[in-house]
């Protein structure tokens, strides 16, 4: 706990919290103003021990994803770090403005703020909570050089040296993320059963997904050389475009330091003023674990009726071999989304504090015997994407230029710009930029008759984003034993 309760203080959204001990700066406030996030915090113990309802829960995350964080809150980083200008806490601002970089991080003010867009394909678009981002949106990640007027080598490329991210929608992430719980319990298995059989090759597939294989040898050690699309500790890390982060809780506790300098007392320990702007506390797990509960019960995309036309094109969509990667459906053994504090990736029943009924609404997944269908699209693994899409990061390896997760194409109809950073405005422009192992798919797209392209985009834009996706009664919850 961060401090101690001090009482119960209403706050004007029907949620009582607890009011902190200690200061979060040693400075007064200016006269009228206060901190976005208020005097009264949202400590741990109060979701653990059920003070708090899950929709109080829930209304409290939705709170932390739409305020605009101030100063007063910590937004920001402290002076700059002379030893790494990159990483959060001492960075530049733009022209020395003293608060925003926009050019790694610094660069919003709230979650809501790049994904706001439930639907680019009305008029006007379908704004809400939750959704994905214009390329206006897009993030500028870790670089150290742009020649933004190809002074260069005068070759058409404006060079970049770092990552260009398009925000993705939120809708739907506690299914894929309790598919991905369950896919490493399957490899973890795996990688146990090769340890103790030396010399036996042991297939690394879950949910039909395969991710290659292992083989240990008498002395304990494993040869992980065959493994792909996931990383050497087969753990499924289905969040960030290249597959960094396990648990929607992992992405937010990256994002708040990079997109805002918030700093969460997890991260940097409670009382500490990491970054040196002269605030501490600045999120409080309590408020991590609201963001996300919130998150991982949002609304799950929908597929839309299917004409003659949609039909023919899904059969295509098979066919040609899209579905090979962008797996319809996969299917959970259970229903219920176990959220952890702290997280062990190995273990998702270790440190269980709500468990969150994901067949019920505002997620609302469809039962399928004691699991749920997910029907996302994607296979929660790397693919090497070929040269056309590779990135300039100078990063190597696994995780490299070329490699990305499986864009999980539910919703996809209304989520334009397309591909990883926005380059793409057409479904036609992103499905021929694939190469590297979706080359094949891509040529047989490219080959189709002009009216099976029109077919099998017609299906496409049946897979459409929630219409009303903060609509539902919260899900269910328990407190761990």
């Amino acid at each position: 706990m961060i401090g101690r309760c001090l009482g119960k203080v209403g706050v004007g959204t029907g949620i009582a919290f607890a009011l902190l001990a200690a200061p979060r700066t040693a400075a007064e406030h200016p006269p009228g103003e206060r901190p976005a996030l208020g005097p009264n915090r949202l400590l741990q113990h109060q979701i653990a021990d059920g003070t708090l309802s899950l929709a109080q829960v829930r209304r409290a995350g939705l709170r932390i994803f739409t305020l605009s964080f101030n100063k007063l809150d910590g937004f920001g980083d402290g002076p700059m770090d002379l030893n790494d200008t990159l990483s959060p806490g001492g960075r530049p601002t733009l022209q020395g403005n003293g608060t925003f970089l926009r050019v790694n991080g610094l660069d919003s003010q709230s979650c809501g703020e790049c994904h706001s867009l439930i639907s680019a394909a009305t008029v006007p678009p379908r704004l809400g909570v939750g959704g994905a981002g214009g390329s206006v949106a897009n993030a500028m990640i870790r670089p150290t050089a742009i020649d933004a007027d190809d002074s260069e080598d005068l070759d058409g490329a404006a060079g970049f040296d770092g990552r260009f991210a398009n925000p993705p929608f939120v809708f739907g992430s506690g299914g894929v993320e309790l598919l991905a719980i369950e896919m490493t319990e399957d490899l973890q298995r795996r990688r146990r059963r090769a340890l103790a059989n030396p010399g036996q090759v042991v297939s690394l597939v879950t949910k039909g997904v395969s991710f290659g294989s292992i083989v240990a040898d008498g002395l304990g050690n494993l040869d992980t050389s065959q493994v792909e699309g996931v990383d050497r500790d087969l753990v499924v890390r289905p969040f960030g475009r290249k597959g960094q982060f396990t648990t929607g809780r992992a992405f937010a506790l990256q994002a708040m330091p990079f997109h805002f300098g918030i700093q969460p007392v997890e991260i940097v320990g409670e009382d500490v003023d990491a970054d040196g702007d002269g605030f501490f506390n600045e999120l409080l797990a309590g408020e991590v674990s609201a963001l996300h509960a919130f998150m991982a019960s949002l609304a799950r995309p929908v597929g839309g009726p299917l004409g003659e036309e949609a039909r023919r094109g899904r059969e295509l969509f098979g066919r040609i071999g899209c579905a090979t990667c962008h797996v319809p459906e996969l299917t959970t053994r259970g229903r219920e989304l176990p959220l952890r504090l702290p997280e062990d990736p190995l273990d998702a029943e270790a440190n269980v504090y709500l468990r969150l009924d994901l067949s019920r609404r505002p997620a609302g997944f469809e039962r399928a015997g004691g699991g749920l269908r997910v029907p996302l699209y994607a296979d929660l693994k790397r693919h090497d994407m070929g040269p056309a899409l590779a990135e300039g990061a100078g990063e190597s390896g696994r995780r490299g230029n070329r490699t990305f997760t499986t864009a999980r194409l539910w919703g996809v109809a209304d989520t334009a710009p397309y591909l990883h950073d926005g380059r793409a405005t057409t479904l036609t422009e992103a499905i021929l930029l694939h190469g590297g192992e979706a080359e094949a798919a891509r040529d047989g797209f490219a080959a189709l008759a002009d009216a099976s392209k029109a077919d099998l985009l017609e299906f496409l834009r049946s897979l459409r984003t929630p219409r009303r996706p903060l609509r539902g009664s919260a899900a269910r919850v328990s407190t761990s034993p």
